[in-house]
């Protein structure tokens, strides 16, 4: 379903053993060597999430990305798995977008958990200015995710993210306002086995990356 120009919610585009599967690898990153943790943001602020950056790490008191956890333990950011960066390259591609993901930020909401209404524009400068999208996958409850304009105050709109679903906002969409004000909890399917809901969001901090496989 096409949101706006560039913007595109897929519902149930993962089946129920591939969610089952997905599941399974995000709960054995969260809690592996390189551990997901609450971000305290500048301000002092926590986040409402449990977050783990793979490929490349957001610190959340410079809203800069780096190598390594400099805002919390300085282990290095574990590698993207090649399976996640071949799905968000399906989902783009079925959007007509290209990405070739270089770092997936994984959260966990809890009942409680939410995301204020931000901008994604950490990514490097030639990414954000071509317009590559974000890719995200819902995993687990339904959240009501709001996708606002390019101004704060512009009129938000709220979209059920249902388990199995992918967004995607690239191009002319890029940089609207996006977030999540509340889970809904019981609305996992049961197979799954989870309370609360995951959120894989792909990104891709170097653009180089694809016009080097264009050029090759």
């Amino acid at each position: 379903m096409n949101i706006a120009p560039g913007a595109f919610h897929m519902k149930r585009y993962l089946p129920l053993d591939a969610q089952r599967a997905l599941v399974a690898e995000c709960r054995a990153l969260l809690d592996g060597a390189v551990p997901a943790y609450v971000p305290t943001v500048r301000g002092g602020g926590k986040m409402h999430v449990r977050m783990l950056c793979l490929g490349r790490h957001w610190n959340g008191q410079t809203y800069r990305y780096e190598p390594v956890r400099s805002d919390f333990d300085g282990q290095p950011a574990p590698p993207l798995p090649g399976p996640f960066r071949e799905l968000a390259r399906e989902i783009a591609a079925s959007a007509g977008m290209p990405l070739d993901a270089d770092l997936c930020i994984l959260n966990y909401y809890a009942a409680d958990g939410r995301m204020g209404l931000h901008q994604d524009k950490d990514e490097g400068a030639a990414s954000l200015a071509a317009g590559i999208p974000v890719v995200s996958v819902s995993l687990g409850d339904t959240a009501r995710f709001l996708f606002g304009g390019t101004k704060r105050r512009d009129p938000v709109e709220a979209i059920p993210l249902e388990s199995g679903d992918a967004f995607v906002f690239g191009g002319p969409a890029r940089l609207r306002y996006h977030g999540v004000s509340r889970i809904i909890p019981g609305t996992a399917p049961p197979e799954l086995g989870i309370e609360g809901r995951f959120n894989l969001t792909f990104r891709q901090y170097d653009v180089t990356r694809i016009e080097a496989r264009a050029s090759g």
